[in-house]
């Protein structure tokens, strides 16, 4: 009996004990003492469509923001009194908010971190943009100055699939020009909408701007920070908003226009390959007839220990096993159709399929009467060798995985310093073959030259230095990476390079696809890869 009284004392001691401990700590945490900062991103998850006030209860127990700030108002084209901040204390989720401080946010600058005291404010909407209100000038510190701010690289069509996920964010979008084509003279608050071959958004300058009357670059990067607007239904929409003069980076006299483009790859047809390999293009702003414009045709095949070896020294124009050059001097490619180059076989998925019987072919013999690869046209520094009678005879693009690729000239003479028109490169993510030498010493650099296109940069839109190679590392991957997947089913995937070229513009408004294909059988029809939406499109 007097032990179940001990027992019972005992327990009851432990429950007050327990109880105590609850009241002086946090939530669950018995005891503990919660972190007294929070990120961004939870901060922003608070709101769920009304006013919240900023308890600790709110806040999972923290009282303060630890962040960089990003706005600079020097440049008035910020809204004004918006301070704005980053961070990425979430699981390196960058994160971006605004604090409304009336006139006070003037006084930081890009770089400075702070500490912000937000308990006892309110997390609001307003006129679109999500904003922390009712903060004091004296709950706002700075601890540092002069730190790194990120600037995230992104395609505005990201941005505006996640308006909430980049709202007041430091952004960067590359290779952009006004869309519709300013006129002549035109100046920076005369425009409103840019396009980066992703999509269009709108792009905002102050008529009070610093950079208000400068003229309007043909191609530009345009950094600057993100803010929502809200429509009468509610849905937010994203606007960027250049800071100062020096988030406009002209990119001088790039030009992206592409009169003869690629649309599309049979690189594996349904069986042997041998000569059934063929690649899909089009004529964009005019009708080309190749018997006064010739243009040629470049294939790279780095399977294997192909020779010679290492990097390709003299580029498209190697030859050897590497690159094998066909020129195209007859024929009309149509403005707005599709015109092919290919074998002779003309089928469209190999042997005893669908056979093409339109006008709009340029065919050649890939593998002779003797089983040997044809060597092409010529005018390479190595004649072409990419067969051998022992050995049956494939298509010009690689079975590897190593990056193969193609790429069309204007003109039929090229050399190492020679610039495509076009180019796609196909490769098995994290393979590469030797593609790429940086320069060392007296040794220039050497590799496969590309355009500046929807899918490589020809100049470092960053930097503007130029980055005139394909993979240009060292290693597998690098600069100008971008490649259509390889695949191994060789069941004639057909690589379906879909996008939007806007004749106006000179560029493409819609990049193409990387990854579409169209599973063809060999009953498969024509139309298949050149109807519906998928497929390339032209647009003024």
């Amino acid at each position: 009996m007097k032990t179940n009284i001990l027992n019972g004392f005992f327990i009851a001691l432990m429950l007050l004990a327990l109880g105590s401990c609850k009241k002086a700590g946090f939530g669950n945490y018995p005891g503990g003492v919660p972190y007294e900062y929070i990120a961004i991103f939870d901060v922003r998850n608070i709101y769920k469509g009304q006013d919240v006030t900023l308890t600790r209860e709110a806040l999972a127990g923290a009282s303060y923001l630890y962040a960089i700030v990003t706005s600079d108002h020097a440049g008035g084209n910020l809204p004004e009194g918006m301070l704005v901040v980053q961070d990425n204390r979430r699981n390196n989720w960058l994160r971006g908010i605004c604090i409304n401080m009336g006139a006070e946010a003037a006084k930081y600058h890009p770089g400075d971190s702070v500490k912000i005291k937000i308990e006892g404010a309110t997390l609001t909407r307003k006129e679109g943009i999500l904003q922390i209100t009712g903060v004091p000038n004296n709950d706002v510190v700075v601890t540092s100055s002069g730190n790194e701010v990120t600037v995230t690289k992104i395609d505005a069509g990201a941005i505006l699939a996640n308006p909430n996920m980049y709202e007041s964010i430091f952004v960067m979008v590359t290779k952009a020009g006004f869309t519709p084509v300013p006129p002549e003279g035109a100046v920076m608050k005369d425009g409103e909408y840019v396009n980066d071959g992703f999509a269009t958004i709108r792009l905002v300058t102050n008529p009070n701007a610093v950079f208000a009357s400068d003229p309007i670059p043909g191609l530009a990067v345009y950094k600057g920070i993100t803010f929502n607007t809200e429509d009468a239904a509610g849905k937010l929409t994203t606007q960027i908003r250049p800071r100062i003069k020096s988030d406009l980076i002209s990119m001088g006299d790039i030009s992206l226009a592409q009169p003869l483009i690629i649309t599309g790859l049979q690189r594996d047809p349904e069986g042997g390959d041998g000569n059934y390999e063929y690649v899909q293009m089009m004529a964009t702003t005019s009708d080309i007839d190749f018997s006064v414009t010739p243009y040629c045709i470049v294939f790279t095949n780095n399977a294997g220990a192909s020779t010679p070896l290492g990097a390709p020294a003299n580029g498209w124009a190697t030859g050897g096993q590497r690159t094998i050059k066909w020129n195209i001097t007859s024929g009309v490619a149509k403005k707005g159709q599709f015109f092919y180059f290919g074998g002779t076989a003309k089928m469209i998925n190999g042997s005893a399929s669908t056979p093409y019987t339109g006008d709009s072919w340029y065919g050649k013999q890939f593998i002779t009467t003797t089983g040997y690869f044809n060597a092409g046209d010529g005018g390479l520094v190595i004649t072409s060798a990419f067969g051998s009678a022992t050995s049956t005879p494939s298509g010009p693009f690689a079975n590897s995985g190593n990056p193969s690729g193609v790429a069309i000239f204007k003109g039929i003479n090229i050399n190492k310093e020679s610039i495509p028109a076009d180019v796609i490169f196909v490769s098995l993510k994290g393979t590469g073959g030797s593609l790429y030498q940086a320069a060392a010493g007296a040794t220039a650099a050497m590799g496969y030259r590309i355009t500046t296109n929807d899918w490589y940069d020809a100049v470092n839109p960053d930097n503007l230095n130029p980055q005139p190679f394909a993979r240009m590392t060292t290693g597998a991957l690098g600069i100008n990476t971008k490649s259509v997947p390889y695949r191994t089913e060789n069941l004639g995937h057909f690589d379906l390079l879909g996008g939007v070229y806007n004749i106006t513009l000179g560029r493409w408004t819609k990049a193409r696809s990387e990854t579409e294909y169209v599973d063809l059988s060999k009953t498969s029809t024509w139309a298949e890869i050149e109807a519906g939406d998928n497929v390339t499109k032209l647009v003024e």
